[in-house]
């Protein structure tokens, strides 16, 4: 989960740099002579807004997932844990053998 929220953190911050150097670009007062700009302007505004909303919604979501998700498993250990200890058990010996063999 820490994975997601830095993969999201370094998506977001390289939006930024780039949305931050668009800015930059059009708020030149040169440009400001130009009508198309200012609905440039808005609409820049507008989709970062909506990006970085959808960024933390997905976020969100991944969490929630990962979280139901170990909530399963853990229901699922604790309903049946002589499978899991068996299932353990054949993995650490199949490890072993393959080890064993080296």
């Amino acid at each position: 989960m820490n994975t997601v929220s830095e993969a999201t953190g370094s998506t977001q911050g390289e939006l930024e740099r780039l949305v931050g150097d668009l800015r930059n670009l059009l708020s030149s007062h040169d440009l400001d002579g130009i009508p198309e700009i200012k609905q440039l302007r808005k609409r820049l505004d507008d989709g970062i807004h909506a990006a970085r909303d959808s960024a933390v919604r997905a976020a969100q979501d991944a969490a929630e997932q990962a979280k139901e998700a170990a909530r399963i498993a853990d229901r699922y250990a604790h309903d049946e844990p002589w499978r899991v200890a068996s299932a353990a058990l054949a993995v650490g010996a199949l490890v072993g053998f393959l080890l064993a063999r080296r």
